[in-house]
């Protein structure tokens, strides 16, 4: 049966919600193109248009890299931006993109793999781009930070440009001094003008829904805060250690009284640091613990908490099972002391210990390995979220690894017998997933690219494909038949039910 998804109530709304903190506003007209700043944990930035007058938003998309320019079109309804960041090494690379106002499609056009970056742009008529480049990299070129480069690029239709269609030889010109200026301040103030009270709110990592209608949420700034069912917030607990802080996962006490949060704190590893333990009552802080090792918080099939460890390199083994009779760990073994050597990876499970202290979360016994982490020799595979089902058997999503980065078709939700290792399905898709939970039949799946889908749990096929508009999922929880909670990277929090159409 085809079904719609309807959003019944959105928490965290308020004008200007897309672009989270602005870093960059250009007006034209009755239009204003605002930039976001660049989250490290997407490792996007948001960018999107409003109507001057009423506020909404007429188009929205996400950068692969900070933006620094933007110009609208003279006459056709498209708004150029220039992204890029140094890569840590010699490059300065980045994107050329055109956003369409009617539809949101972007096109990236540098031909470059790498692109270049772009500091600033200018249509000088119908048909003429300039742009001002970073040069290409710093290598033996100190002035490569001050100074760069000004091209001008001719297209008699660019409504119709294809992408990647913008050669390396488009972009010469000369070499001028560039200065590199933030415009942080004049963007706040040009989005405060037309609302003073719009109010920047980041990732939501979590959410969960409390038996009295009451909502959860993690998010980046946010360790957790409380929505009461008329859509107010009742309490909140805020975190300002950085823009990589806040909660990461929630699990709500056997009781219901109270709610365990798992923190993380700004890091290379982006990993938790401590748990935290809150009254539902009113957000009062009743216990914590500091495990010793990056971990997922994790609710059991018990009801009961407890803590995942996480390996190392916890964005590549951040194996997250909810309602797992055992504690399911990704386990790297490294088959030499080169940093090139070879790893063996298992999947293994340990069963929980009992809690020192009662209400704390367990901690994972002895591992067990049950089988090799991925069933296709030669691959290496990312873990992702995942659900243990009523029969044993174990449904997550992955990508997998090439050093290429991420490839068509490289991401997947696979359901896998735990006696054998045997896949009893795989759904393969290009955009990895940043949420997964399961009702009785039908396991359900955020995407980054902005897709929620409904996978069939008996056979992986695609029952339903929703695209929520001008929102991209972070987090998602199955709270009922037919309901789901969907956090948003940018700071909302949708409640939605899913219709017979």
């Amino acid at each position: 049966m085809n079904a719609s998804l309807r959003v019944e109530r959105i928490l965290g709304d308020r004008p200007f919600a897309e672009i989270g903190e602005p870093v960059l506003a250009v007006m034209a007209d009755d239009r204003l193109a605002v930039a976001g700043e660049f989250v490290h944990e997407s490792r996007r930035a948001p960018l999107a248009v409003y109507d001057t007058g009423d506020l909404s938003c007429l188009a929205v998309a996400r950068s692969r890299h900070p933006v620094h320019a933007m110009a609208f079109h003279p006459t056709l309804p498209l708004l150029a931006a220039g992204t890029g960041r140094y890569d840590g090494g010699y490059f300065f690379e980045g994107e050329l993109l055109l956003l369409d106002l009617r539809t949101s499609a972007v096109v990236s056009l540098f031909e470059h793999p790498l692109g270049r970056q772009v500091l600033g742009l200018q249509w000088l008529d119908d048909h003429r781009l300039r742009l001002l480049l970073a040069p290409p990299d710093d290598w033996q070129d100190r002035a490569a930070w001050v100074e760069g480069q000004v091209a001008v690029v001719r297209r008699d239709d660019w409504s119709a440009v294809a992408p990647a269609s913008l050669e390396p030889t488009e972009l010469a010109g000369p070499r001028v001094p560039m200065p590199r200026p933030d415009d942080r301040v004049p963007a706040s103030a040009a989005v405060r003008r037309l609302s003073p009270h719009a109010e920047p709110r980041r990732t939501v990592r979590a959410v969960e829904e409390l038996s009295d209608g009451r909502i959860l949420a993690a998010l980046a700034d946010v360790t957790v805060e409380c929505w009461l069912a008329s859509s107010e917030v009742q309490w909140r607990v805020s975190d300002d250690n950085g823009q990589d802080s806040g909660g990461q996962d929630l699990v709500v006490s056997a009781d219901r009284r109270s709610v365990w949060v798992g923190l993380v704190r700004p890091g290379w590893q982006n990993a938790p640091q401590s748990l935290i333990r809150y009254s539902l009552t009113d957000g009062a802080q009743l216990d914590e613990m500091s495990p010793q090792h990056p971990y997922a918080l994790v609710q059991c099939a018990d009801g009961q908490p407890a803590v995942a460890p996480l390996g190392t390199v916890p964005q590549a083994t951040r194996l997250r099972v909810r309602r797992g009779r055992r504690i399911y760990v990704r386990e790297v073994e490294r088959l030499g002391t080169s940093l090139l050597a070879r790893a063996s990876e298992w999947l293994s499970a340990a069963d929980p210990v009992p809690a020192t202290i009662d209400g704390r979360p367990r901690e994972a016994g002895q591992a067990r390995r049950l089988f090799p982490y991925s069933w296709v020799p030669g691959e290496s595979h990312f873990a992702g979220p995942g659900v243990e089902l009523a029969d044993g058997s174990l449904v997550y999503a992955g990508t997998v690894y090439d050093g290429r980065g991420l490839q068509p078709g490289g991401a997947f939700v696979v359901r896998r017998d735990l006696a054998t290792g045997n896949p009893l399905w795989t759904s393969h898709t290009d955009h990895a997933a940043v949420d997964l939970d399961t009702d009785t039949d039908t396991a359900y799946v955020a995407y980054q690219d902005g897709e929620i889908v409904a996978l069939d749990l008996q056979n992986g096929a695609v029952r339903q494909r929703w695209r929520l508009p001008r929102v991209f999922p972070t987090a998602l929880t199955v709270t009922g038949p037919d309901r789901l909670l969907v956090g948003t990277s940018d700071g909302r929090i949708l409640d939605c039910r899913t219709m017979p159409s």
